[in-house]
């Protein structure tokens, strides 16, 4: 008898949610939508609604399906995904994920990969340690970045060249220091192959040379790091005082600069103010190109939010998308943070992403200066001080409390934020923007003729600035 191959899935989901908890499951698996099986040549076809739950899915629980599928559907079958890349106009992309049965039954770690020394692999392939989800096509030029990205690229697309050798690279915390120096070695290895290229944290560097001097291995350390051609070192700062560290990389510097090797350096600070640096090291890091990275304006912000959200198949409007670059505080890693949350909120909750709920995450997630007082800020000091729940504020009930309330947070939304009548209506209980006005023309008028609500509307104004 012939087996249904959509109610194979469903068993699949069924032993799926006995393995994960119910959240994980309502987020990652519950989405996913069986489209075919072909049972000639095994391939599983399934949709899930973008990129980010796509590759969340391979990195996260590849080996929980392999082995479901396997015990379900039997060896040798192939899992396609269709991913949603853009749903306001359903565009889709078919990705064929890694036969089942090539997946290992239990992958190695990250921090695995990272406790092998270079020595070990010395001889053989070498892993350049580089992020390929960070390259020249998703590293968007602005004014910001403009000349650090050309020599980067032009540094990449000729790594023989002498010129601007070594690349200083420096910005504060997520202005795309790393998206950069990860884009040059994934460029310069797609175009030499044959080059060794390698990229490395500074505090996994200093990790390895403290681990070869404790197994007196330090001249094959030195020696190993000596064969590379484009060495990528990230977040130097971090030798800071480390002398000896400093010290065995200079004659690594030193034998890679003489015979021509290309060195790309990043740090959060210029070389001038590496105060704890050996003098020699930082002249050497001064004899090159000092590229700063300035933190990204408001356009590139949207720029590179547009990208993502396009990459990830994401619906949100144009205002929520303003609002996010404006508050991120000009941080890459910021922006795609929260992205990521109002993603994973949308899912959780099933909810459209709207200002309200940006509001919600970018608070939760952004720690910013002067971070401007929100819808929500100001209903919670107006319901504390009135002794009324926001629900009651929001409802359609006529009771004066109420009235008072509600009329009172949309007076100080309108004073406090930037929002237009109709945004403040809608996030009062999806009032239109002629009961605001309306509203607020009745506590300016109350406040004119009454000294006491004054002094209570100052009382609020002080509470939730304290907040703030």
């Amino acid at each position: 008898m012939t087996v249904n191959p959509n109610k194979l899935w469903n068993d699949c989901l069924q032993t799926i949610k006995e393995n994960v908890t119910e959240q994980q499951y309502n987020t990652w698996f519950k989405p996913i939508a069986f489209e075919k099986y072909d049972e000639t040549s095994k391939t599983l076809l399934v949709q899930v609604p973008s990129p980010f739950v796509y590759e969340y899915l391979e990195e996260n629980y590849v080996d929980l399906l392999s082995k479901v599928l396997r015990r379900i559907f039997g060896d040798g079958i192939q899992l396609t995904y269709r991913v949603v890349t853009d749903k306001t106009h359903k565009i889709t992309q078919v990705i064929h994920s890694d036969p089942i049965d090539s997946i290992p039954t239990q992958r190695p770690t990250a921090r695995a990969n990272q406790a092998k020394t270079p020595i070990d692999t010395a001889q053989t392939d070498l892993d350049p340690q580089l992020d390929p989800h960070k390259s020249f096509n998703n590293f968007i030029e602005g004014d910001s970045n403009k000349l650090p990205r050309s020599i980067g690229l032009s540094i990449a697309e000729h790594p023989n060249t002498t010129q601007f050798n070594p690349m200083f690279i420096y910005g504060p915390s997520g202005c795309g220091k790393t998206h950069l120096i990860n884009a040059i070695g994934l460029r310069a290895k797609q175009l030499f192959p044959q080059k060794r290229v390698l990229y490395i944290s500074a505090r996994l560097f200093q990790v390895q040379y403290t681990n070869s001097v404790l197994q007196n291995t330090t001249n094959d350390f030195i020696n190993f790091y000596q064969t590379i051609d484009v060495l990528i070192v990230d977040d130097i700062q971090e030798w800071i005082s480390a002398t000896r560290t400093q010290d065995t990389f200079f004659h690594i510097f030193n034998h890679l600069f003489r015979n021509g090797k290309r060195i790309i350096l990043a740090s959060d600070r210029p070389p001038v103010d590496l105060k704890g640096m050996n003098d020699r090291l930082i002249t050497r890091f001064k004899c090159g190109l000092i590229a700063e990275l300035e933190k990204p304006n408001v356009q590139l912000c949207i720029d590179i939010l547009n990208q993502k959200i396009y990459r990830d198949g994401l619906t949100i409007p144009a205002d929520v998308v303003e609002y996010i670059a404006k508050t991120a505080n000009g941080s890459v890693r910021d922006l795609q943070g929260v992205i990521n949350s109002l993603l994973a909120y949308s899912v959780v909750y099933n909810s459209n992403i709207d200002m309200r709920l940006a509001e919600r995450v970018i608070k939760r997630s952004v720690t910013v200066d002067d971070q401007p007082l929100t819808i929500d800020d100001i209903m919670d000091s107006v319901c504390n001080h009135f002794n009324v729940s926001s629900a009651a504020v929001s409802s359609r009930s006529r009771k004066r409390e109420y009235v008072v309330a509600r009329q009172v947070s949309m007076y100080l939304a309108q004073k406090h934020t930037k929002m237009p009548a109709s945004r403040i209506g809608k996030l009062v209980g999806g009032r239109d923007h002629s009961t605001v006005i309306h509203s607020c023309s009745q506590i300016e008028r109350r406040l004119k003729t009454d000294k006491a609500f004054s002094e209570e509307i100052a009382s609020i104004e002080n509470s939730f600035r304290l907040k703030s």
